[in-house]
C-alpha cells in the first residue's frame, strides 16, 4: 500500500449509502478482518481503540477538533530505535491492542509533514469520505470525480441554467392590474 492508504481506508469506513451514514466498522467481525489484514489481532480491545482513533482522526481532518485531540490516544507510546541490517529504524512500543490505532495517528502525522493539506474531506457536503490529493496542483476536491464531482458539477450547471427571477418580472407582478374602462393615472373613466 502507498503512503496514506491504510489511513484513508480507516477514515472512509463511515460512508453514506442510500442517503444514510453507515459505519462499516460497527460490525465486530468486519473490523477484526480489517485489523488482521493490517497486522493486528482483531480483539475486542483493538477494535475499540481503532473506532475511537478513527472518529478522532475524522474530526481532526474535518477541522472539528485540533490535533491536540489525538494526544490521549498516544499516551504512554514510545518510539525506540532498532538496527535492522545496515539501517536504523524506529519501532513503536505500545500494548498490542493499541498498536494499529497508534500507527494510524503516526501515519496522519507523517502526511502532515510530507504532504501538508493533501488529506481532506470531500467537498460534497452530503459525502462523508476523505481524499488524499496526489495531483501536482493539489486541487482535487472530491473523493471521486465519478460520483461526487459529477453530481456537484451537474447540480451547479442545472442551477445556472434555471432562469433566475428578474427585476422586470418582479416589477410586472407588483403592478396594479388595469381594470377596463378605468384611467390608470387617476381621474375619470377612459373614453
Amino acid at each position: 500500500m502507498t503512503a496514506g492508504e491504510t489511513l484513508l481506508e480507516a477514515l472512509n469506513s463511515t460512508p453514506v449509502r442510500d442517503g444514510a451514514p453507515v459505519d462499516l466498522w460497527l460490525d465486530g467481525p468486519e473490523l477484526s478482518r480489517w485489523a488482521i489484514r493490517h497486522g493486528g489481532e482483531g480483539t475486542a480491545a483493538e477494535r475499540e481503540w481503532l473506532r475511537t482513533t478513527r472518529d478522532t482522526l475524522q474530526a481532526v481532518v474535518r477541522g472539528e477538533s485540533g490535533p491536540d485531540a489525538l494526544l490521549p490516544l498516544l499516551s504512554g507510546v514510545r518510539k525506540v530505535p532498532r538496527v535492522v541490517g545496515a539501517r536504523l529504524e524506529w519501532a513503536v512500543e505500545v500494548e498490542a491492542e493499541r498498536r494499529l490505532a497508534v500507527e494510524l495517528v503516526l501515519e496522519w502525522a507523517r502526511l502532515q509533514t510530507s504532504s501538508p493539506s493533501r488529506l481532506r474531506p470531500c467537498a460534497n457536503s452530503e459525502c462523508r469520505l476523505f481524499l488524499l490529493d496526489r495531483s501536482r496542483a493539489n486541487t482535487a476536491r472530491w473523493c471521486s470525480m465519478k460520483t461526487c464531482g459529477n453530481r456537484l458539477k451537474a447540480r451547479r450547471h442545472h442551477e445556472r441554467r434555471r432562469p433566475a427571477p428578474t427585476v422586470a418580472s418582479d416589477a410586472a407582478e407588483n403592478r396594479s392590474v388595469r381594470r377596463p374602462g378605468v384611467n390608470p393615472r387617476g381621474g375619470g373613466p377612459v373614453a
